[in-house]
């Protein structure tokens, strides 16, 4: 990749680029989308601040356009390195409802609609390659200016290169850096992992699943488990309830915080749970305020499922995030 805007890099996003194919809660059918972590986090991150800076890895096979699409957002994607091999992308998503969802069997679910299946989805198996491949992001290639940025999400992936990435971050002069674990990493067998995922970071954010799967019947309560992971090293905790919500654990004051999710229609899920990723951490960026930081993030993931795709929350009208910000911060709870 080559673009680079006039903008200095001051945020980095490391995560997945997908070709998505959706089935939203109203039964749209959305075919061959542009998606994946990485845009989805950039995008709630661009509704508050620019200067945003992209690290992923896709085939060649990846169409061009999309990328000519990413760079007229004006971030930059110097840093989204290309395998001269081909590689799957694909990812397919049936919503039963705003909140479930299954990525399984396609087939079956365009048949229970009476749709043709789509052709670009043939031979679709549902663990793409995707996410595995970014364990083939070579440090040695991000480029060196991204090093001086001031703060740093890393998307779902494999632990060992989230580890990978989260302490080469830390060597250059990023001292806020976000994480989000995928499933592979909150799998039990992995419980010796996460200390070393989690040391040095700032935030630590996870759905209540996958959370709940991996601490299994060692720790029953939400609150706990957040206490446990902050223990290892970890400022604070957020925790995304099914029933939408998020629960701020913050480590260094023993404070536990409920932000709810901003009331709004939702159209597509997609990706809000990136885009919350990305709002939080401007917002925490912004503030060094957690609880504002969360706010931000709620924002973003409300934008973000007002529609589809990942740039259209970048559409909002001006001053909206932040009216709806203001809204929001007068119903937190303490706990």
């Amino acid at each position: 990749m080559s673009s680079s805007p006039g903008t200095s890099v001051r945020y980095l996003i490391a995560g997945e680029l997908n070709r998505n194919f959706i089935i939203t809660p109203g039964k749209k059918v959305i075919e061959d989308q542009p998606g994946g972590s990485l845009l989805y986090s950039a995008a709630g991150a661009a509704i508050w601040e620019n200067g945003i800076g992209l690290i992923s890895l896709i085939g060649e096979n990846y169409p061009q356009h999309w990328i000519t699409e990413i760079n007229h957002q004006e971030w930059d994607s110097r840093g989204i390195q290309v395998s001269p091999q081909t590689i799957d992308q694909r990812s397919f998503i049936a919503f039963h409802d705003t909140e479930n969802f299954s990525i399984e069997n396609p087939v079956q679910h365009f048949s229970k609609l009476g749709l043709p299946y789509p052709r670009a989805l043939l031979g679709y198996q549902s663990n793409n390659e995707s996410a595995s491949n970014l364990s083939k992001i070579k440090v040695s290639e991000i480029p060196a200016d991204y090093f001086d940025a001031t703060a740093a999400h890393i998307a779902p992936m494999d632990s060992i290169t989230q580890i990978n990435l989260a302490t080469a971050l830390q060597q250059g002069h990023i001292n806020t850096i976000t994480l989000s674990p995928g499933p592979q990493s909150m799998n039990a067998i992995n419980w010796e992992q996460i200390p070393a995922v989690v040391k040095g970071i700032t935030a630590f954010i996870v759905r209540k699943k996958l959370l709940m799967d991996f601490f299994k019947s060692r720790v029953t309560d939400l609150w706990d488990m957040a206490k446990w992971i902050c223990s290892y090293g970890c400022e604070y905790a957020v925790i995304m309830r099914d029933q939408g919500g998020y629960m701020l654990y913050d480590s260094t004051k023993d404070e536990k915080t409920i932000i709810p999710s901003y009331p709004t229609n939702i159209i597509d899920p997609t990706g809000s749970a990136d885009a919350f990723c990305g709002g939080f951490l401007v917002g925490y960026r912004t503030t060094y305020n957690p609880i504002e930081a969360v706010v931000y993030g709620s924002i973003s993931a409300s934008l973000t499922v007002e529609g589809s795709g990942p740039f259209y929350a970048l559409g909002a009208l001006p001053g909206l995030a932040q009216a709806r910000c203001e809204h929001l911060k007068k119903m937190v709870q303490r706990v």
